[in-house]
């Protein structure tokens, strides 16, 4: 505007001056004007490009808004809402039951073991899957319900009740679960899965929507927890439950680096000698504020978090130290959990602790359970042929409890059955349990398989096991599980320490002494 202003003002003195003086006036303002002129056009070229940067950040801003309204409120593989619509709908319906007279449901559905079903089958046939469970859950909602698809397998519904009828809330819950029990045929292939379901209520909880979900999905993880396949209503517990497992995990994600997870040793003896033979390796926390912590408590956390490799090797780092000069006749078993057997690098891992610590592979038994083995037998089979390979034993633990058969100890290398503490311990009152123990140790000797058993905590718990041709024993009869630096002493008493070992203590016994 000031060049504008003052080109004027130039181009007016110019004329003024030509009316007055002539022509020759002009002359001294000529290069004035021309100034003011190129200034003037400099300034609206400028001015015009910063007119169509500011349109231009105005137009995209205003397309941005106008694409978020128009997002898809649907899922497109389901035909169901997304979490935000959901969301946005349900606070409408729940002003509305407020209106009525009548209270919220949510409802939240998770499938069970739907990865499975991923791997083994692809993809393409986890979306036709997922297709059709939105078909079979829409099938049990009531009128004017909500369905939403909130990603993965995850799914909520929502819809309103009379609270004089609040069984139908658990009506439908119910159906659900019966429902997606069913095989589901795709293409010729019937596929099974299940789902947990979480149930919330608005006259039991928190009346915003994202805090009935909250507590829904607290509800159905619950459910999970407790076997799957089932539903589960809310309560507050659940929350505090929660909250003391989040803190419980947040400890041991601290613990394991700062090796508060240490190795006690439970011996196993050999039941015609009674001689020690060996030792079974079991975790324990030793928290500096709470204590020993039980590992029913913190293996699960560490095997749904994925910590279970860091612990496993931490833990056997630990033992395999603790043990290498023991007597060379003394082995250690070592459990590995379901989740490190879907690792095919597993026994290069174990192998490496080996060599770093020294540690003979040969005195090394491995232990693992049938429900891990049976969850990808082929992996298993390569990942037990691998440490085989090596000289490290494996042994089939807690048998008896799930899925074996003489096929699948015939087909795979093992080098001992456990039998599971359950059936030793109810020997003495149930037959078909002395049936099972005898039965076990039978096929044992006939495989050339020697039987342990697990739990003996008397004499004559003892003398049975002996008696139906158990080798070894392991159980409270024998000593409790003991840390690192007691296995030692008991070692040293009964002189299973070899000579390095000795004279290492006794230096230490001379030097505080």
């Amino acid at each position: 505007m000031a060049a504008v202003g003052l080109c004027v003002i130039v181009l007016a003195a110019v004329i003024v001056g030509v009316l007055r003086n002539g022509p020759q006036a002009a002359a001294p303002l000529i290069w004035p004007a021309i100034a003011a002129l190129v200034l003037n056009l400099a300034v609206m070229i400028a001015g015009r490009r910063r007119h169509r940067q500011v349109t231009r950040q105005l137009r995209d801003q205003l397309n941005t808004t106008q694409g978020t309204r128009r997002q898809p409120a649907r899922d497109p593989l389901t035909g169901f809402l997304n979490r935000r619509a959901l969301v946005e709908d349900a606070t409408i319906l729940l002003h509305d039951a407020a209106q009525r007279d009548m209270m919220m449901a949510v409802l939240m559905i998770d499938l069970d073991r739907f990865k499975t079903i991923n791997d083994l089958h692809g993809h393409a046939v986890g979306d036709a899957l997922l297709a059709r469970v939105a078909g079979e859950i829409s099938k049990e909602l009531p009128a004017r319900s909500l369905a939403a698809r909130l990603g993965g397998d995850e799914f909520a519904c929502v819809f309103l009740f009379n609270p004089a009828d609040s069984k139908t809330v658990q009506h439908v819950a119910e159906r659900l679960v019966s429902r997606l029990a069913r095989p589901i045929d795709l293409d010729g292939t019937a596929l099974r899965i299940s789902a947990s379901v979480g149930v919330a209520r608005s006259d039991h909880e928190p009346t915003s929507v994202e805090s009935l979900i909250r507590a829904a999905d607290i509800a159905m993880y619950a459910a999970k927890e407790a076997g799957r396949n089932r539903l589960n209503w809310f309560d507050p517990a659940m929350a505090r439950s929660l909250h003391a497992r989040n803190e419980l995990e947040t400890a041991l994600r601290a613990a394991i680096p700062a090796g508060q997870i240490v190795p006690f040793f439970e011996q196993q003896i050999d039941l015609n000698t009674g001689q020690i033979v060996g030792f079974e390796v079991l975790a324990r926390w030793n928290h500096p504020v709470h204590g020993q912590i039980s590992p029913d408590r913190f293996i699960p956390i560490a095997e749904q978090t994925g910590m279970i490799a860091d612990l496993s090797t931490s833990l056997m780092t630990q033992a395999f130290l603790a043990a290498r000069d023991w007597d060379p006749s003394l082995t250690i078993s070592i459990n590995i959990s379901p989740v490190q057997l879907r690792d095919a690098w597993l026994p290069q891992k174990i192998i490496k602790l080996l060599l770093e610590t020294g540690f003979s592979a040969h005195r090394l038994e491995i232990e693992i359970t049938e429900r891990a083995l049976f969850e990808n037998l082929p992996l298993a089979q390569s990942i037990i042929g691998s440490l085989k390979n090596q000289g490290i034993r494996i042994a089939l633990d807690d048998f008896g409890t799930g899925y074996s058969s003489l096929g699948h100890l015939r087909a795979l290398p093992f080098d001992r059955i456990k039998i599971d503490r359950s059936f030793v311990q109810a020997i003495a009152e149930d037959q078909d349990s002395a049936a099972l123990v005898g039965a076990v140790a039978s096929v044992g000797a006939s495989l050339n398989l020697p039987v342990t058993a697990e739990g003996i905590e008397d004499l004559a718990a003892e003398a049975r096991m002996r008696a139906l041709g158990c080798a070894r024993g392991q159980g409270y009869l024998y000593g409790h599980p003991i840390d690192a630096a007691n296995t030692r002493r008991l070692l040293a008493e009964r002189r299973l320490l070899n000579a390095s070992g000795s004279a290492t203590d006794e230096a230490h016994r001379r030097i505080a002494g």
